[in-house]
């Protein structure tokens, strides 16, 4: 066989291989990917040109190299999804750098941040003073969150209606279904009061998959999909 033939078959061969890959592992766009899922990315695609372009290595060793290398990362979402503890270790937590109007330096150091890049950052989000923001973190995907103090946030409709504008971001108090006591404590609750609110919103602790707290006291609620589907049966059919 003609060694340009035989690239081109390997070419397609591969380029299959990759989509069923991607296909596999979600639509994660690469802006939320973890360091990890993007080296292995680059790793997994480095693999795929080097087998289409030298004929002298084994397809077969080099397609189970690509298979390794993408089902690590797919194993380790998989425990992500089912322990908190566990997606913090591998993905890592937001990281507070502004609080209440103040820049936590210890923080920025932690992150090997500086200054200047969270002052470019800040000017990405169209904030141009320190002293306008109430509160910013790095998130793990490398994105700064930014929450203006109340006096810079643009007025929204139900603010004029209230008469208020809220300075303070919601906290989740239930994600994956366990408690997050620290943000239970931030939030000025403990677990009876939570439960109690739950309860007001007619839903048991058990049913709630995430849950989370406003600056009024006021509780968003999101069920798990069976508990959904048992509350509105015809949900499927819309």
């Amino acid at each position: 066989m003609p060694d340009i033939l035989r690239t081109i078959i390997r070419s397609i061969l591969l380029i299959v291989g990759l989509f069923i890959i991607t296909k596999l592992l979600g639509k994660k766009q690469l802006s939320s990917l973890s360091f990890f899922e993007y080296i292995v990315g680059i790793t997994v695609g480095d693999i795929a040109g080097t087998l289409a372009m030298d004929p002298d290595l084994s397809l077969r060793d080099g397609i189970a190299s690509m298979i390794i290398w993408s089902f690590v990362p797919l194993g380790i979402s998989m425990i992500s999804l089912k322990s908190r503890a566990f997606r913090n270790i591998v993905e890592g937590k937001s990281t507070t750098f502004i609080e209440n109007g103040n820049i936590v330096e210890k923080n920025l150091r932690k992150e090997k941040y500086s200054i200047d890049e969270l002052l470019e950052q800040l000017r990405k989000k169209s904030v141009f003073k320190v002293a306008d923001v109430e509160f910013a973190s790095l998130d793990s995907n490398g994105e700064l969150s930014v929450l203006l103090k109340k006096a810079k946030q643009p007025l929204r409709y139900e603010d004029v209606l209230n008469h208020k504008v809220h300075d303070a971001a919601s906290v989740a108090v239930i994600m994956d279904g366990k408690i997050i006591e620290e943000n239970l404590r931030q939030a000025g609750l403990n677990k009876i009061q939570l439960y109690e609110k739950i309860q007001a919103c007619g839903y048991e602790q058990e049913q709630v998959f995430y849950a989370e707290m406003d600056p009024d006291g006021n509780m968003n609620v999101d069920l798990y999909d069976e508990f959904l589907t048992a509350r509105f049966p015809d949900f499927d059919r819309i």
